[in-house]
């Protein structure tokens, strides 16, 4: 398959950040001068944080450091690949170029996963969104929205008591909820060699009004999609339901027309919104384009029409093919019907990834890569080169991964720990999670909460930053400030020997 290394292989042990500590230039309690701070790494299967003894997240490890990518930080919501077991959490994270946590919110049930974690704009503000729920290839959860102070906006299910699956939750340009399902059908197979009595997953595309959970528009595979276009061949001993369709993908072409991507089809499907007809199929063995030389793709995720009428999708491959999965950029002519290969995104450990991945566009011209099951995060220039490489542990996946801009203000109070030493000397730890304009952390120290003088202060470093400094005061606090300078918040009051 060409597949240099294996997901096995790949990242056994990663450097995070913020556990570990050198004790470096101490100073008196009441010097205003810079506190030498430092956020140690992390080694080992999770990273572990003083300050925030609950968050356990898998460490990142950043193999081709950022240099011309565009503004913002990395999405993704780690969680461990089929037939796994990794002692870290699995949860939305939010990421920054040095694989550092900026964010964390770990899913606490273990039979949960969230999936598709991304910025979107919901009534004219920017929102974070993910799945939430069970799966085993097929999602039975609930679609999130958080604000920017990470407060729950909404969490809805899917409607006519269907099932909510994890493939898609895209908030449209009219503020209802593109997403998708799969829905149990019972059906003869018996035309296509398979049982009379059989089960078919009928794949189910739902446009949902977030307040009121009406359904407005929904959309069956079943209707419009024969059998005889699954790539996938219904095995002789069947039992469980048929996956032929494997719906993954929604997205807006318009006001009047859908795209739907179908991994066991091979193809992408242009819907028209009103009458869920079938315009045309991108791809598959009844491709209405003839597809140019490198256009063809198959078992494919994530197809996203551009302005520019070009669409970008992952194309996962198949086993068969024996080359390496790839995102690419596909420029569509309709009037000849016509796929031409623009762009091609690979990774140079040639990674085949079975399943998931997606291609994100961004405002520069550069492309985000989500490798989905091979544990990569790429970002590319027009020209394909990489700019970016980052990964999880080897039994660590994300659905998908994202960067955007983004600001973050958490409700709660900086998080603070200490750790005395000999002859006054203090460790701090530092941390406020979420928050993401703060640039250094700023030490008040004294003899009572009321009377509090500066003892020094220290850049940020990554998700907990540890400072260390001299002081008999016993009572201690940190304050964020943000690069101007400006107090953005301040811990409780630590109590030296408490």
């Amino acid at each position: 398959m060409g597949v240099r290394r294996t997901r096995r292989e790949f990242l056994k042990v990663a450097a995070g950040g913020g556990a570990g500590l050198a004790f470096l230039g101490l100073v008196g309690c009441e010097s205003n001068r810079p506190v030498r701070a430092v956020a140690a790494p992390a080694t080992g299967p999770t990273q572990v944080f003083r300050s925030r003894p609950d968050l356990k997240p898998p460490p990142v490890q950043v193999t081709t450091p950022a240099r011309g990518t565009a503004p913002g930080y990395l999405f993704a919501a780690s969680k461990n690949g089929p037939g796994e077991e990794h002692p870290s959490q699995d949860g939305p994270m939010i990421l920054d170029n040095d694989g550092e946590p900026v964010w964390l919110r770990p899913v606490i049930v273990e039979e949960r996963d969230a999936m598709d974690f991304k910025v979107q704009a919901y009534k004219g503000r920017p929102v974070l969104t993910w799945w939430e729920g069970t799966h085993a290839g097929f999602g039975n959860g609930e679609y999130v929205i958080f604000d920017d102070s990470y407060r729950e906006v909404a969490r809805f299910p899917a409607g006519n008591g269907l099932p909510g699956d994890h493939h898609e939750f895209l908030i449209s340009s009219r503020d209802t909820a593109l997403v998708t399902i799969y829905a149990e059908t019972p059906m003869d197979l018996s035309p296509y060699g398979g049982p009379e009595d059989a089960r078919v997953m009928d794949g189910v595309a739902q446009e949902i009004d977030i307040e009121t959970g009406e359904v407005l528009f929904e959309w069956r595979s079943l209707e419009h999609v024969g059998v005889e276009e699954s790539d996938y061949e219904i095995p002789p001993d069947l039992a469980a339901p048929y996956d032929y369709f494997h719906i993954n993908s929604i997205a807006e072409d318009g006001d009047d027309h859908l795209l739907i991507s179908a991994r066991r089809t091979s193809a992408v499907y242009k819907i028209d919104r009103r009458t869920g007809e079938v315009v045309w199929r991108l791809g598959g063995n009844r491709s209405d384009f003839e597809m140019g030389e490198g256009a063809v793709f198959a078992f494919q995720h994530d197809a996203r029409l551009l302005p520019d009428g070009t669409i970008t999708l992952f194309d996962n491959r198949g086993e068969a093919m024996e080359e390496q999965s790839r995102g690419i950029r596909l420029k569509l002519d309709e009037d000849a019907m016509t796929a031409t290969l623009l762009q091609e995104f690979v990774h140079p450990e040639q990674p085949f990834a079975t399943y998931q991945g997606n291609v994100q566009a961004l405002p520069n011209g550069n492309v985000f890569v989500g490798w989905g099951s091979a544990p990569y995060l790429t970002e590319h220039d027009t020209d394909g080169n990489l700019l970016f490489d980052a990964g999880f542990p080897a039994e660590v996946e994300s659905y998908r991964a994202f960067r955007f801009p983004w600001k973050g203000r958490p409700q709660g109070d900086p998080d603070l720990v200490g750790e005395s030493g000999r002859e006054g000397r203090l460790t701090l730890y530092a941390s406020w999670n979420g928050a993401t304009e703060v640039a250094s952390w700023e030490v008040v120290a004294g003899p009572g909460i009321e009377d509090l003088r500066p003892a020094g202060s220290a850049p940020r470093k990554g998700f907990e930053t540890a400072i260390t400094l001299r002081t008999d005061q016993p009572y201690v606090v940190v304050r964020a400030k943000d690069s101007s300078g400006r107090v953005l918040g301040a811990s409780k009051a630590l109590k030296r020997g408490s």
